[in-house]
């Protein structure tokens, strides 16, 4: 895949005519995916090209300065997905609030048809763009007539006939259910970031944790609680627990913290880049009467991540 981060780039890259679709593509799911399979069948059957556009920034961050999405996809993470797709053109625009007043027909006009070559449109079922959003594919059908852009609508897809979408990923996520989410995206959830100095209370209890400072604070966090996941270092993958949230057994204060506990591992995490991949939610965070009824329940926690992990 060609990724074109600058559109001028585009006659030096000598873009082909192409079949595209449009789409921030976050988190690169199941149903993104599916689309991209369309975008990639009608290319060769019509031999053209396959083009994506997406965008570096989500588009609410630009129009809502305090808009805060959360990320299911980091721009790295999400163009290295998009490459998976094996497609032979990314184009990240620059979503800025001038191509935001754009008009569909505008937009078709100049930006797809005459700088991406752009031939055929596959418009997602639900997908609108253009800063009149009351216009829809009937409309973006009759301008590509008028401009040579043939438009059609994408099958959308569905999971046991439920919809596969970003924002229901992302719910999903906000209610700690780290397991439905991977089923929509195709993949574990992760994060990454680098261990960073903590408390260093997990020692006392005879479980040692990694706290996590994550890469990109955008990324969006799932609920509070205890998890089972996978944590990645050095290339290496390693059984963990991990708790997100404020440690109200030991009134820390109110400071948000992700720490992991490597099952099986005994060395020097600190400073080191480490990803963590969510398996499942195994309980709520909670305060318990002691250090004892803590360390009794952490107890039970490894024997069900060890479960879940090894099933």
């Amino acid at each position: 895949m060609t990724l074109i981060t600058d559109i001028m780039q585009q006659a030096t890259c000598k873009l082909r005519p192409n079949v595209a679709t449009i789409g921030f593509f976050d988190g690169v799911h199941r149903g993104h995916r599916y689309l991209i399979e369309q975008v990639k069948e009608e290319a060769k059957s019509r031999s053209l090209a396959s083009l994506l556009i997406s965008f570096a920034q989500h588009p609410s961050e630009v129009m809502q300065s305090t808009a805060s999405p959360g990320l299911l996809s980091t721009l790295d993470e999400k163009c290295e997905k998009l490459a998976d797709t094996q497609v032979d053109y990314c184009v990240l625009l620059p979503f800025t609030k001038e191509l935001a007043n754009y008009s569909a027909r505008r937009f078709m006009q100049e930006v797809l048809y005459e700088q991406l070559q752009v031939r055929v449109l596959i418009v997602g079922y639900d997908h609108r763009f253009g800063h009149n959003r009351s216009e829809g594919f009937l409309d973006y059908v009759n301008y590509g007539k008028e401009l040579g852009i043939e438009v059609i609508q994408a099958k959308a897809y569905t999971d046991e006939g439920i919809g596969i979408s970003s924002s229901c990923i992302r719910q999903l996520l906000q209610e700690g259910e780290v397991k439905q989410a991977a089923r929509g995206l195709g993949y574990n959830y992760s994060l990454n970031g680098i261990v960073t100095g903590g408390y260093q209370v997990g020692r006392t209890l005879g479980y040692p944790t990694a706290n996590i400072t994550v890469a990109d604070k955008r990324k969006l966090l799932p609920a509070d609680g205890v998890y089972a996941a996978y944590a990645f270092v050095k290339g290496e993958r390693y059984q963990a627990m991990l708790n997100i949230g404020y440690r109200p057994t030991f009134n820390t204060g109110r400071e948000h913290t992700i720490e992991v506990h490597l099952l099986d591992f005994n060395d020097d995490l600190y400073d080191q880049p480490l990803q963590i991949e969510f398996v499942t939610r195994l309980r709520g965070e909670r305060q318990f009467a002691d250090r004892d009824k803590l360390t009794e329940q952490l107890k039970k926690d490894e024997e069900e991540a060890r479960k879940w992990l090894s099933a």
